[in-house]
Order: C-alpha cells, then structure tokens, then sequence
C-alpha cells in the first residue's frame, strides 16, 4: 500500500488542536493543494476565505451549531461555491449572461469541496489535523451577513485545521461501511431490509437495530441543527431557482 492510500485510510476528523501556529509557509502550500485540484472547464469556480479575525471565528463557532473548538482552531478556511465571479467577468466583458441556475450551483458545489478535499489530503501529509463543519450553511441570514457573501455565491464546506493533540492522533478512526453496500455496478440498487441490518451490525451496541436508529434519527436527522440546515439551505438556493 502507497503512501498516499495508506495517509488516506488513516484520516479522521480531528477536533482538538495543540495551541502550536500553523505557519504561513504551511498555510500557502494548503491553498496551493487546493488550486490543484480538478475543476470544471478550469473554472476554479470557489472562492476560498481564510477567517483570521477572533470576534468572526467565535461568532461562527456559536453559528454552526455552538461548536467552541473552531474558534481555537489555528486554521479556519470557507470554501464557498461561487457563481459570481465568473457572472462579472461576463459583465466586465460586455455581455449579458443568464443568471446562474441549480447546474451551476452544482457545478460550484462540486468544484468548492474538491479543492476543500485536496486541502484535507495536503494536511494530512504535513501532520495536521482537520475537521470539515457542513453547519456553515445554517442561519443563512446571518452568515451571509458576516462573511460578506454575494447573491450567487454559498459557503459549501468549512474545514478547520491544526496540529492534533496526543489523544486525538491516537483515537480509533470509525469503521467505515463494507465496501458491497456502497457501490452498485451499472446501475442504482436499493438494499433490502436484511441488507440494512447486516450493514449496521457492529454498530448498534447493546441497542437493537431499532433502538439505535431511533436515537440516531433523533440526534441527527430529526434535530434543530439539521432542520435549520435545510431551512437555510432553501434560502441559499432560492437566487439559483429563479434564475433566467
């Protein structure tokens, strides 16, 4: 096994950090990775920010669900699917383009996380850790506000970085799903029940399979953090469902 697959199997999400600095040097050849990653029609259709200053940080941490260790991070970075810059620079020209439609914000959404990908690879091979934050998404009113985002951008991925404590390069990484339940040759294959329990076997615990999917639904699927998501994931689309 390389390298890479072998740094790619041990990743995990990292979410205590040492107070260590990321430095510049470091900082730039993350970004680096990230402006090599595939993109469609080299477009680079993302806009990356880097959040630095404390009083955005805490309020981003109380935002995306009041979690305290973003705001500790040494490196907070927002990969936002962006649609605009692109729809000025046909402006610039002297055209007069379509607005962007739900394609493109796909598109965007595609390019956004693949750069934020290249970016988790690059760390995990420089020794730090990171984390990506999908609740950058919530309370759109007031994220947008403070991230100063334009109509036709949406922040699509956080990640937070830094240099992992003891505890946290020694912690077990979650066993993924076998491999026979997550692709389907040629075409879409729905599991069957007895598929689904079998998946899960390992993972309920002392719970049964019911029990255990009840509590999970309940914590994730069914709680205010993700309802919100999805209320405010409706207003970041809204620009691109009405668009020409």
């Amino acid at each position: 096994m390389n390298e890479i697959i072998q740094s790619l199997r041990m990743r995990k999400s990292v979410r205590v950090f040492e107070e260590a600095p990321v430095s510049e040097e470091i900082r730039n050849m993350l970004l680096e990775a990230a402006f090599q990653a595939p993109t469609a029609g080299c477009q680079q259709l993302y806009t990356i920010l880097d959040i630095r200053d404390p009083a955005e940080r805490e309020e981003l941490a109380r935002l995306c669900d009041h979690q305290p260790f973003i705001a500790k991070a040494p490196v907070v970075l927002i990969f936002c699917a962006d649609c605009q810059r692109w729809l000025d620079a046909y402006e610039e020209a002297g055209l007069a383009p379509r607005r962007p439609g739900a394609g493109d914000l796909l598109l965007a959404v595609a390019d956004a996380v693949i750069a934020a990908q290249n970016t988790v690879v690059a760390a995990e091979s420089l020794g730090l850790g990171s984390c990506y934050i999908g609740d950058v998404l919530e309370h759109r009113e007031r994220v947008k506000e403070l991230l100063g985002m334009p109509e036709y951008a949406v922040p699509a991925a956080m990640l937070v970085m830094g240099w992992p404590t003891l505890q946290q390069r020694e912690r077990r990484k979650p066993e993924r799903f076998a491999a026979r339940y997550l692709v389907s040759r040629d075409r879409y294959r729905r599991l069957s029940g007895n598929e689904l329990r079998t998946m899960f076997e390992g993972r309920t615990g002392q719970q049964s399979f019911e029990a255990w999917m009840d509590a999970f639904c309940t914590r994730k699927y069914h709680a205010d953090f993700s309802l919100e998501m999805n209320r405010s994931a409706r207003e970041w689309l809204n620009p691109f469902q009405t668009s020409e």
